[in-house]
């Protein structure tokens, strides 16, 4: 809200952005940003419930997004740095809540995607107010700054980055505990080189194709403005997430919930 409020004016100029409430008219800048600011406020206060630690991340998320609002996203670069520091204080806030341990493969996986994801939007957007030079001064300046030639490097960059980390994060992460289940199920039947690998591994493929997919929404379709609007519309993306998310599901959980009666069987 507060970014909305700050780029009220640009948003006005903008194709999609000036349907948002603020820009619109819909929602007072004055209420919105006393809102916003008293839904900080009682956000910080809840998260001291829980642990410092957790309070110091969801400050420093709220410092960076204003900062961001403010100034660094005139900034060439640093612009799309901060967005992946965002997503950065996110994987740690969590981690600290639940006191879990993440290797170095996944923070690069997670810094390479919200790059790419960032990087892509910048070169939608360049895409998309190009017919319009006035409209895209007003909307974003620091797309003038962008050449075309350090988009599509960077986009190339950081997409081959995204699924090399994931990839390296899955051959390296501990396999988790089998189950009698599973070891009843498949101890029989594969090798022990199989069963000694790590089963993350088969997702690989859907992030491959998925980080493929987003290229060409990019490049072919001319989207990617609004990432989250090109997963739930691009079907073939969307398949690949929800079957990344189930393969995930099952590898990590699924000798947890395989009915009783099948071990039974193998019996």
């Amino acid at each position: 809200m507060i970014n909305d409020v700050i780029d009220i004016r640009k948003d006005r100029a903008h194709p999609f952005k000036s349907k948002r409430p603020i820009a619109a008219g819909r929602i007072n800048p004055g209420i919105a940003t006393v809102f916003a600011f008293l839904m900080m406020a009682f956000a910080i206060i809840i998260s001291s419930q829980f642990s410092t630690f957790f309070t110091m991340a969801i400050s420093a998320y709220a410092i960076l997004q204003i900062a961001y609002s403010l100034f660094l996203r005139s900034i060439i670069l640093l612009d799309v740095m901060a967005i992946a520091s965002g997503f950065l204080l996110r994987v740690y806030a969590g981690a600290v809540l639940i006191d879990a341990h993440i290797t170095i493969w996944f923070i690069l996986t997670v810094a390479s995607l919200a790059l790419f994801l960032a990087i892509g939007k910048r070169r939608s957007e360049r895409t998309l107010l190009a017919g319009s030079e006035a409209r895209s001064v007003e909307s974003r300046k620091i797309l003038l700054h962008y050449p075309e030639s350090l988009l599509d490097s960077l986009t190339v960059m950081f997409a081959t980055a995204s699924w090399f980390s994931y990839t390296m994060f899955t051959f390296l992460q501990p396999p988790p505990t089998a189950g009698p289940q599973v070891l009843i199920l498949f101890g029989d039947y594969l090798p022990r080189t199989f069963l000694a690998s790590k089963w993350l591994m088969v997702t690989v493929p859907f992030v491959i194709y998925g980080v493929m997919r987003y290229l060409y929404v990019i490049y072919e379709k001319k989207e990617g403005e609004s990432p989250e609007r090109v997963l739930l519309s691009d079907v073939p993306l969307l398949t690949s997430v929800v079957s990344w998310i189930f393969l995930v599901f099952v590898v990590i959980y699924g000798s947890q919930f395989l009915p009783a009666r099948i071990i039974h069987y193998f019996q």
